[in-house]
């Protein structure tokens, strides 16, 4: 009798304490969880994010200790005097015992770069070396979003997890004890290998819940293709479903990869991530950039990629700074149908990518990068200048054709290249092919330095109504092609394949 008692009061304990929040997910004791999931709370009203406090994630039986978010230390660092541009300095010195996933297989070092043990939140992401800082909570309306670390939970296993009371504050909710734990099991095994093929859904539907769960899965260095125009069994397809998807996703060494989106409007893929929140490794003393990582600042990173596409997706960085929404790094790339949106410049390229049909917007310096990139039918905004190339004389640079260039205030020049450091760009290169300009400033382009070999090429740009713009008062280091005396310039730079030296 008192055993019945006692199993009674615990079962209507545990019914308080989940029902203090309006759901979970995953659901209390549910299976077939894929490990790559985030734990969200959904309340009756607004909570918010405390201060101190443990999230702890234990395997079940063993009692062993996965995963642990520690409250009490900070996301990463932050502006100190709103947007002045002066920032909290960042420590890359021991300062205290961090929670990160530090025993994860790491991936190819990033040159000399050191890893960061600042006193933030830590992440390894994409099985990089050098970790990424990110918040352990996440609210949005009534909803809380934990993110754990990284590749820490296992197929075939059970987990409970403890919140600690004062980690997330709502009415009524006292976290989750030993006692009335969160438990969930995750699947017994990912999908095969041999497939090829994944399925990301946000709502654990597919065989991930996150975009980077799924490109961790895949191996590195995929073999060479016979054609990688024509792939076969060789390349990797992931569809991504409609959905929200708040997560930094950095991925290195892969190849032959397609993230599709089931419709860009749709597919939202996005972070809270600029160079504030993650600078490039440097050196406390002197704060100069050390290493050959270009950034960690942006919402979706590909490094080292390989015939990477991207179709039918929206990726936005969210925070104000200096942050791309996408940064593209490798060779042989492609973006169809993309919506990037960035603070200040929202993509970078560095490495030859075929656009066609993508939206981009930016708040200045909007495409940055030392190309090649070939952009066709894409529709460009920004507050300052469109771009600022930084392609040497061993590739092409920013090529656009039949592309739309809307200016949002008097300084959105077509491009710059100005001398930065005591360093310029000699060899910049930016060509427009029929392109329509709105808000454009008259001189159109802004140079400084060597203007010798600079390539600020204009051919047959049109105001919106299609009519020949006004080009007398450009900048004298720019040019204007001419349909008779430039047939050929025209004709190569029209050509994707010239222009980024790999057939598309």
């Amino acid at each position: 009798m008192k055993s019945t008692y006692y199993l009674i009061s615990g079962l209507l304990f545990l019914s308080a304490a989940i029902h203090a929040q309006s759901s979970c997910f995953p659901e209390q004791n549910a299976v077939n969880v894929n490990p790559d999931t985030h734990l969200v709370l959904k309340f009756d009203s607004a909570p918010t994010v405390g201060n101190k406090g443990l999230i702890r994630v234990f395997e079940e039986g063993t009692n062993r200790q996965v995963d642990c978010l520690d409250l009490s230390i900070p996301a990463g660092p932050t502006t100190s005097q709103g947007n002045t541009g002066v920032y909290t300095p960042v420590p890359y010195e021991y300062k205290a015992t961090n929670y990160t996933n530090a025993n994860t297989v790491p991936g190819t070092p990033s040159g000399i770069n050191k890893r960061d043990t600042s006193n933030y939140q830590l992440n390894i992401i994409g099985h990089f070396t050098d970790a990424f800082h990110f918040y352990p909570i996440i609210v949005h309306g009534n909803t809380a979003t934990i993110y754990l670390h990284n590749n820490l939970l296992e197929y075939g296993k059970k987990y409970y997890v403890t919140i600690d009371k004062g980690v997330i504050n709502a009415p009524k909710f006292n976290g989750f004890s030993k006692k009335n734990a969160w438990r969930f099991s995750t699947k017994e095994s990912g999908p095969k290998v041999d497939v090829h093929k994944f399925v990301v859904s946000a709502d654990g539907s597919g065989d991930f819940n996150t975009v980077q769960g799924a490109l961790d899965y895949i191996p590195d260095f995929t073999p060479a293709m016979i054609n990688p125009l024509e792939p076969e069994d060789g390349s990797w397809k992931i569809f991504v479903m409609n959905g929200d998807y708040e997560e930094i996703v950095y991925f290195r060494n892969k190849r032959y990869v397609t993230i599709e989106g089931e419709s860009r409007d749709g597919v939202h893929i996005h972070y809270a991530n600029n160079e504030v929140f993650n600078p490039h490794p440097a050196d406390i003393k002197t704060n100069e950039l050390k290493g050959t990582f270009p950034s960690r600042r942006a919402a979706f990173m590909s490094d080292n990629g390989f015939c990477i596409s991207l179709v039918n997706l929206t990726v936005q960085t969210d925070l104000q700074g200096q942050a791309e929404g996408l940064l593209m790094m490798g060779e042989g790339n492609m973006l169809k149908n993309v919506h990037i949106i960035g603070s200040g410049d929202a993509l970078q390229i560095n490495g030859s990518t075929y656009l066609e049909n993508c939206t981009i917007d930016g708040g200045g310096d909007t495409v940055l990068g030392r190309g090649p990139a070939f952009f066709k039918d894409c529709t460009l905004s920004s507050y300052g200048a469109f771009m600022w190339i930084r392609n040497t004389n061993k590739n092409h640079g920013n090529v656009f054709v039949n592309c739309t260039f809307v200016g949002k205030g008097k300084d959105a020049l077509i491009a710059r290249s100005p001398i930065n450091k005591g360093k310029g760009y000699p060899y910049a290169e930016s060509v427009l092919i029929n392109c329509k300009l709105d808000t454009i400033p008259a001189v159109g382009w802004a140079v400084e330095g060597d203007t010798t070999n600079v390539h600020f090429w204009e051919y047959n740009s049109q105001n919106m109504n299609g009519k020949p713009i006004d080009n007398s008062l450009r900048h004298p280091a720019s040019r204007q092609l001419d349909k008779e005396k430039n047939t050929k310039i025209i004709e190569l730079y029209s050509n994707p394949t010239y222009v980024l030296g790999f057939g598309f």
